[in-house]
């Protein structure tokens, strides 16, 4: 059991896709303008990393491993991803109207967000089990999730403040970024000497 929440907590914290990795950075910096888009994008966005493990670990395991195919591995994650994508998206613009044309673009944009992929990628390149990689798929979409809402937060109260003229805008959420993954480096410890 430890060992599960190990996988989940490393996910959220230490190994944070979007602050130790830089990937996911499209939807994190364009959709982070408030804080109710960013939660229900992170939310799109962990439905569909949580979904997208167990199905790439089922086709790894048992038909691509099987079958001696590794070289198909990005294209079969590629195309459950999308599907799942696909999905959210219709469930949202049927749901939800508003929150379809708060995302805009960024929603199906989710399809080529390289968190994702990364995801299915980095399951396999650790060996996780089926559970293991329910939880770190799950575990990745909660960390992109926590990313993105405080960035909004951030960028919410940055609007109120008396920010110099150079760096209104992009300068100020880039160094934010730049800010928030150095304090999440502090998840990782002190290296021993």
């Amino acid at each position: 059991m430890s060992e599960f929440l190990l996988i989940f907590i490393s996910a959220i914290l230490v190994n944070n896709f979007v602050l130790k990795y830089f990937l996911g950075i499209c939807p994190f910096i364009g959709v982070s303008d408030e804080v109710t888009a960013s939660l229900n994008m992170g939310m799109a966005v962990t439905f569909v990393m949580t979904l997208t493990a167990p199905f790439v670990w089922l086709i790894n395991t048992y038909i691509l491993a099987r079958f001696n195919l590794p070289f198909l591995e990005y294209v079969t994650d590629i195309i459950v991803i999308a599907s799942l994508v696909q999905l959210v998206e219709m469930f949202i613009k049927k749901y939800s109207r508003g929150l379809y044309n708060t995302l805009g673009i960024y929603l199906p944009l989710i399809t080529t967000n390289c968190a994702i992929l990364f995801s299915a990628l980095f399951l396999v390149l650790r060996n996780y089990n089926f559970i293991q990689s329910i939880i770190f798929g799950f575990g990745s979409g909660i960390g992109f999730t926590l990313a993105i809402v405080i960035m909004a937060g951030i960028r919410e109260e940055l609007e109120y403040a008396d920010v110099p003229k150079p760096f209104k805008g992009a300068a100020i959420t880039l160094l934010v970024a730049g800010l928030m993954a150095l304090a999440f480096m502090g998840f990782a410890g002190m290296p021993s000497a």
